[in-house]
């Protein structure tokens, strides 16, 4: 098919992919999300959830997906804290901000990208990943072996609420 990727890298965030990341968020959340949230959601959540956080794209446990001519065309990675800024808990990680261009799903984007994560957060001695996954996105960490833990309703901002799934993964 044209225009499709067929070899990628991973490689560590920095601030110098701020933009890039920022335009993958907003661009490919609306349309990844549409299909299991109320289009309200998508008008008033998800501009909320679709910024590039530039602490998280320092820290040096977050990655950007680039196609052969170096666009990002995913990103995420994980912490020690629990977002937002929560505390740490030894030898537990969180999942942040995972994308992947959804002109590029299926294609072994997100599986290279997860792989990546998973491995660097266990090198690093986590031995459990915990995720706030979308709904649209819990299948997708199922197949990682994350298993569903309940529902959960995050509060972004003002009123503004967020339908996500708790999800947990152990180290094998």
């Amino acid at each position: 098919m044209q225009g499709m990727t067929t070899s990628f890298t991973v490689r560590k965030s920095n601030l110098g992919d701020l933009a890039a990341v920022d335009g993958l968020l907003s661009a490919s959340y609306p349309v990844l999300l549409a299909a299991d949230y109320p289009p309200s959601v998508i008008v008033t959540a998800v501009p909320l959830i679709s910024r590039a956080n530039p602490a998280l794209l320092s820290s040096g446990s977050y990655f950007v997906v680039e196609d052969g001519d170096g666009s990002i065309i995913g990103a995420g990675g994980w912490t020690e804290a629990a977002p937002p800024g929560g505390r740490r808990r030894p030898g537990i990680g969180h999942i942040r901000h995972v994308v992947t261009d959804h002109r590029q799903v299926r294609r072994g984007v997100g599986r290279a990208l997860m792989e990546h994560v998973i491995a660097d957060a266990e090198n690093f001695g986590i031995t459990q990943l915990e995720c706030f996954s979308t709904l649209t996105a819990e299948r997708f960490y199922e197949a990682f072996g994350f298993r569903t833990i309940r529902p959960i309703t995050l509060s972004l901002r003002a009123g503004i609420e967020f339908q996500s799934i708790y999800m947990v993964r152990e180290s094998r």
